[in-house]
């Protein structure tokens, strides 16, 4: 049992440096929406804000 037990965590302390090399991905899907219309992007817009966007993008 010891054994079972030592063996699970020396594997899963391994499978966590390998996944560390993928690049993180976050896709946003927004109908009518330029680049020029996020914060971060230099957007202009007084009534429109971003600040959740604006955060993922800096």
């Amino acid at each position: 049992m010891k054994k079972n037990l030592l063996l699970l965590l020396l594997l899963g302390g391994c499978s966590k440096s390998i996944h560390d090399d993928r690049p993180n991905i976050i896709v946003i899907m927004a109908d009518d929406l330029g680049y020029g219309d996020v914060g971060a992007y230099g957007a202009k817009l007084e009534n429109v804000k971003t600040p959740n966007i604006d955060r993922l993008a800096n």
